[in-house]
Formats: structure tokens, sequence, C-alpha cells
């Protein structure tokens, strides 16, 4: 059998060989991997809904020129890896909180050689090594926005840039995290609907700047932020 390969219609054009092929052990691994954290494994499907749809962040510039790259809550290592992948001059760092979610992230940057990835075991709130320290911070299918901006304010330098990958928009939370950006010295600079794939639909990139520093009592404790969501 044929190894499983990602359609090149739903890639950048500019990816050279190389990198096609680490994105397609990406998909070798979710196929054979049992203990893959997600209910996408079929190479066909995982290729658009988790590859194509975390690369079709790349337009941004903000993102592509980043040299230091955090994926908030990686799970199975998207959008983080295959970023990673695409921007080889970027160090990407996947944080994940869950520690066999981490053991199974370690063993596909191994098997898809993506040796600028690095995975650390924590949680957003407590990881006081990456304060301040980014340029660009990741976050998919993590929590409710507001949630997002507190765990990515305190990880991002200023001038830096959140991307956070949204479904079907909700006025109701987009206002509260208008909120909460505010507070954490964050500013909402684009809404980007996107179609990474054929039949895609209600896909959205929302873009916040930092543009002022996050105040010091942010991130609270761990739990606190969803206990509590800033903005409500």
């Amino acid at each position: 059998m044929a190894p499983p390969s990602v359609s090149r219609e739903t890639l950048p054009r500019w990816l050279s060989a190389g990198q096609r092929r680490q994105l397609d052990a990406v998909l070798a691994v979710l196929e054979s991997d049992e203990h893959a954290p997600t209910a996408i494994r079929e190479a066909g499907r995982a290729a658009e809904v988790h590859i194509a749809d975390s690369l079709g962040a790349l337009d941004l510039g903000a993102l592509a020129d980043a040299d230091r790259i955090v994926d908030l809550g990686s799970g199975a290592g998207f959008p983080g890896a295959p970023i990673a992948i695409a921007l080889p001059h970027a160090k990407v760092t996947l944080v994940e909180s869950q520690r066999r979610r981490c053991e199974f992230l370690e063993r596909m940057c191994t098997a898809a050689g993506i040796a600028n990835a690095r995975v650390v075991w924590t949680r957003a709130e407590a990881w006081r090594e990456g304060r301040c320290r980014h340029d660009a911070a990741l976050a998919r299918a993590l929590a409710p926005q507001p949630v997002v901006l507190e765990y990515a304010a305190p990880l991002l330098r200023v001038g830096g840039t959140l991307i956070d990958w949204r479904g079907r928009r909700s006025p109701e939370q987009e206002g509260a995290a208008e909120r909460a950006a505010a507070a954490l010295g964050l500013c909402r600079v684009e809404m980007r609907h996107m179609t990474p794939f054929p039949g895609a639909s209600d896909h959205h990139l929302h873009v916040f700047a930092k543009v002022g520093r996050t105040p010091a009592r942010f991130p609270r404790r761990p739990g606190i932020a969803r206990k509590r969501p800033l903005g409500a």
C-alpha cells in the first residue's frame, strides 16, 4: 500500500519536496499511532482538516516572519507541527498539559524529522520560561476566546501576534474577547474568513496584536481563566 500523501492542491506551492515528505510522515503517524489524540486520523481527511487548515495561516505576514512561535494546547500537533515544517527558520514550541499527548507529539516530531519544534509538558498559565518571548502564538480549538487571550498574552512580546482558529462567528463571544483583550494589552486587528480546502465553511482566523504590556497579575492561577473568564 502506498504511503499517505497530502494533495498538492491543499498546500502552498512553495513548499519543497522535503517539506512535503515531512507532512506525509505526519499523516502516517496519525494513521498508525492508536494513541493519536484526534478523531480524524484517516490520511485523506486529516490532510484537509488538520494540515491544510493549519497552513492556511501562512498568508499572514506576522506568522511567516516570526522567529519564535508557541502553539498553545497543541494536542495532536495542529497547527504547530505543520507550521514548523513550513517555517524551518522558526523555533516552534508545542505546549501541551497532558503527558500522553506530549509523548505522542514527541513521536510525531521524531518520525517527521521536525528538528525546529520542541514539546513542553506544562499548562500555558504556569510556563514562566515562555513569558514575553514569542513573536506569534497559535491556538486552534482550544478554549473560549477570552480564555485563549489570557493564555497567550503573557507569552507574547510587545508587537507579537496571536492567531486563533475559530469556526462560526459568535457576536457574544467576540464582544467578550474585545473586553478581555483590552485588559491584556491586546487588540484585534483582523478577522479573516478562509476556505482551506474544498467544502470548508465557517472557518475564521482571529488575529490579535500585542500593543502594550500585559499587567503582571496575568495570567491568573491555573484554571482560573476558564472558571472566571475575562470580559464576561
